[in-house]
């Protein structure tokens, strides 16, 4: 049984013994709508202006509607994507390589074998995932994650079916490659999720490091992109002209962890982790430049200018948002529920170093509104994605599932 706390005592009493722990709010007396100071206080790491008035540093809001983010389980490995069933319950990724589904109380099953292997060093293993539409009949399931290769290894995208008993992944194959191959432990992107048209678009990393870095603005890599193929691995119809290769939808990005889609538009949102600093969400858009490594408004570790210390230029897409000092972006969903109406069509995003969940609230596409939730949890944010049930589901590096749902 796991235990629901206040808010303030929550690191207390789990550290007194509770298996598990839960943030809550009791509301608040801000009926007006309006928003207060930004939430984020600290100085930023670079004296560059914002393109256009409420880029970053928005005003914040505090959720009204009493809710609470209750640790249901602690016992996953290093999770790292989740996705909901048809039945209601969730299935996860851990980067080590396996699966599990756990049910909405978290309990969870044995680990799901039968994954191609996959190199789990650094910021490898297995990554996203998303359910097929027609699961309930065909069972299949699409992955992403890091392959040894010859010549190092590389973000590679997998299908197959979940058994009848649960147990394992049956007729497994790997339908994609995002080569070339490198010799690299970060940066492979990793989501995936499935268009309206039945279509796959993954997100994949620049791989780092200086000398793979370029290959972000390359269309004929496959590093630093958006990819847009079948469910056999082929380009999509209907994919824009970039280079010479028909699978690249968008490119000129950095390490891109969140896909989304907007529940009312349609409109695919992604969340991109910047340098120091730099930390974006964009609208993809076929065909467009998002700028890496030749604009961004982060630098490097070293304090040093990424290139040549510019923000904006011609054909480029500037950022709907961006973070300095940064949030650390990793996966991302829409809400798109009913019980706490004032978080509709609003989106929220794990944070992994900023240890909690960003609540962003929009209009017309701009940022009007920035919330913090769950941080005195002091989790590293991976994935989070709305159940069946209307809950938000989330999982932590340190191998929490927790349930965010009104109270």
């Amino acid at each position: 049984m796991f235990c629901k706390v206040n808010f303030v005592l929550a690191s207390a009493i789990v550290f007194a013994g509770c298996s598990a722990s839960s943030s809550t709010n009791g509301g608040s007396s801000n009926d007006t709508g309006s928003t207060g100071a930004p939430v984020e206080t600290r100085a930023p790491n670079t004296s560059y202006k914002p393109a256009f008035e409420g880029q970053t540093r928005i005003g914040s809001v505090t959720t009204k509607t009493p809710y609470a983010g209750t640790a249901i389980s602690t016992a996953l490995q290093s999770p790292w994507g989740i996705a909901a069933l048809p039945d209601g319950r969730l299935l996860i990724t851990q980067k080590g390589g396996t699966m599990r589904i756990a049910t909405t109380a978290g309990q969870l099953t044995e680990p799901i074998t039968g994954l191609p292997p996959v190199n789990s060093k650094g910021q490898g293993g297995l990554l996203g995932l998303a359910i097929d539409p027609d699961f309930a009949s065909n069972r299949m399931v699409y992955w992403v994650f890091s392959e040894d290769v010859e010549g190092g290894n590389l973000t590679a995208v997998a299908k197959g079916a979940l058994s009848a008993d649960e147990k394992r992944i049956e007729n497994a194959s790997v339908i994609y490659r995002a080569t070339p191959a490198y010799n690299g432990d970060k940066h492979f992107g990793g989501r995936v999720v499935i268009d309206k048209t039945g279509n796959l678009i993954i997100s994949t990393g620049e791989r780092s490091d200086l000398v793979t870095r370029p290959q972000a603005q390359d269309p004929n890599s496959g590093l630093g992109k958006m990819i847009r193929i079948t469910k056999d691995g082929q380009p999509a119809p209907g994919n824009p002209t970039i280079g010479s290769r028909p699978e690249v939808y968008s490119y000129g990005h950095r390490s891109p962890q969140g896909l989304a889609f907007h529940p009312q538009t349609g409109d695919l949102w992604e969340s991109e982790m910047g340098p120091r600093g730099g930390d974006e969400i964009n609208i993809i858009q076929p065909g467009k430049n998002y700028g890496w490594p030749t604009i961004g408004y982060g630098i490097e570790y070293n304090g040093q200018k990424v290139g040549e210390g510019i923000t904006q230029q011609q054909g480029m897409e500037q950022p709907v948002y961006y973070w300095d000092p940064v949030l650390s972006p990793s996966g991302m969903t829409f809400y798109s529920g009913d019980a706490i109406p004032e978080w509709k069509n609003n989106l929220f995003i794990a944070g992994l170093n900023s240890n909690h969940i960003a609540r962003i609230v929009l209009n017309n596409n701009k940022v009007v509104g920035e919330e913090r939730l769950l941080a005195n949890e002091g989790q590293r944010f991976r994935d989070i994605t709305q159940g069946k049930d209307g809950a938000l589901y989330a999982v932590t590096d340190g191998g929490r599932l927790y349930r965010i749902a009104k109270q």
